[in-house]
């Protein structure tokens, strides 16, 4: 591979301040290679257990820490993650396979992250109420939940922690942070950086292993007051079962439409669709799931989704020219490679790629992929595909595109494209997603902004981004003070 990556010696848990090893260990293994890159401590539930303590030991100083401090802690921290940019994105671009860009590009993101904290918790308030009482001052206040769970995935390894973790320790919460697997060299990373900037002991605490056992043991455990998992919805299912009880901030999976109309901007749209279909290999939650195009443009769409598809260049996500990497592991990859096989075995057509590339270092390197004549029963429409494909649906009439909008189990993001922004506004209101973007495409979202699913969808609970992630991580207190009228009278 080109350029390197190094992280610890020997990457470990962080607890309480300090790099753990522990006894039994896994592999980090780069998908476009197929090599081990590092040996991963594989956690037990004792050591998840350990960081709980280590979390709830911290707290009560990190709650007392004054706002200011906190704040200034987060921007050394953001100046931190800058300082290790290029060492950090060498890592995430080694284990999880996208190009070193956009690696270089979400690392940059995550600094923001820690700055946006610093300044919305110092404006982070309560309100003074009016009561009927006339001896009664009412006012509300916000303080933290306390240990903070959080669960993150692996397509966006740095960024998505971030959104949890700069907003939970601004506002006063201890994290512990349980990584995916397969990318926790690089949240070893991330973590040296944090530690570096002067973080006190036990306010993050870092535990690598499996969801099954670490992931659950911090779940489930009674000093643990609220859990943040983003991830698939199966798992935030799982989660939320767990631990019932517990607020829950849970940001899970899409399969968002990007509408097209006919009187859309078609280049708009295509350069839309496209690039939100083949934006880390497709690997995005919020990422166009399925185009439906009016009919009478449908063709003329497909035409320039190609011409998009074909600009990409698969291979080493290191070489200057590339521009796609290959997917995180083997069972995304199956998941893909099932999705257009059925769709071609009922009928619809592939004008793009659509094949696996073994020849580019390992099996894990999938073509982006233009499918024409999708039709609703097929899985690739139903279902979550979280790979570089766009699959094509056609429809007759604003009522149709309603229709196979609101097909879905998910509820995350959606785009619409359409020169009638009444029209635009009317389908943004009626579909239950937490993300409409009209003459944009469904990946469009900034920092500060709401991000999270529909109620009644399988795309999640809350709300991550800016303030709304700060609300979700503090608890709202009312408090009253009785004042005695006849005090101080002569």
């Amino acid at each position: 591979m080109d350029g390197g990556y190094t992280t610890k010696d020997a990457p470990a848990n962080f607890i309480g301040g300090e790099w753990q090893t522990e006894p039994e260990t896994m592999a980090a293994v780069n998908p476009a290679t197929g090599e081990t890159i590092a040996q991963l401590p594989r956690s037990s539930r004792e050591t998840a257990q350990r960081a709980v303590a280590a979390a709830k030991a911290a707290g009560p100083a990190w709650a007392d820490t004054p706002v200011f401090k906190r704040a200034a802690i987060c921007v050394a921290i953001a100046s931190a993650i800058d300082a290790a940019q290029e060492k950090i994105a060498r890592i995430l671009s080694a284990e999880q396979g996208k190009v070193l860009a956009e690696a270089m590009g979400e690392v940059g993101k995550a600094a923001d992250g820690f700055r946006l904290a610093s300044e919305l918790v110092k404006q982070m308030g309560g309100q003074t109420l009016p009561a009927e009482d006339p001896t009664k001052l009412v006012m509300t206040i916000r303080q933290p939940r306390g240990v903070y769970g959080v669960i993150t995935p692996w397509n966006f390894p740095v960024n998505i922690p971030v959104e949890y973790l700069a907003p939970g320790i601004a506002s006063g919460n201890t994290i512990v942070w349980v990584p995916a697997p397969s990318t926790s060299l690089v949240a070893c990373a991330l973590m040296e950086a944090i530690d570096s900037a002067g973080l006190p002991a036990g306010v993050i605490n870092l535990v690598i292993g499996e969801g099954a056992t670490a992931g659950d043991a911090v779940v489930v455990h009674p000093d643990v007051a609220a859990i943040g998992f983003t991830g698939s919805a199966a798992t935030g299912r799982r989660i939320a079962e767990r631990g019932a009880g517990k607020p829950l901030l849970l940001e899970l999976g899409g399969n968002g439409p990007v509408i097209v109309f006919e009187d859309a901007d078609l280049d708009a749209a295509a350069a839309a669709a496209a690039g939100g279909a083949f934006f880390n290999a497709g690997q995005v939650c919020a990422a166009t799931g399925r185009v439906l195009a009016h009919r009478s443009i449908a063709e003329s769409l497909c035409e320039k989704l190609v011409v998009h598809a074909k600009k990409h260049v698969l291979g080493d996500p290191f070489h200057q020219g590339t521009t796609m990497g290959p997917l995180n592991n083997a069972k995304v990859a199956a998941k893909v490679k099932e999705h257009v096989d059925d769709a071609v075995a009922q009928g619809a057509k592939v004008l793009y790629g659509g094949k696996p590339r073994p020849d580019l270092g390992s099996g894990l390197f999938f073509e982006p992929t233009i499918i024409a004549g999708v039709t609703r029963e097929m899985k690739i429409n139903r279902e979550e595909t979280f790979g570089p494909v766009v699959p094509v649906l056609a429809f007759r009439d604003e009522a149709e595109a309603l229709d196979l909008a609101l097909d879905s189990d998910y509820g995350l993001s959606v785009g619409v494209f359409t020169a009638d922004v009444a029209r635009g506004v009317s389908i943004a209101k009626a579909i239950p997603a937490g993300i409409v973007n009209v003459n944009a495409g469904s990946t469009w979202w900034e920092i500060h902004l709401p991000f999270g699913g529909g109620t009644g969808t399988r795309s999640g609970i809350g709300r991550l981004g800016g303030v709304h992630t700060m609300e979700a991580m503090t608890e709202l207190k009312m408090i009253s003070v009785t004042i005695d009228r006849k005090a101080g009278a002569a």
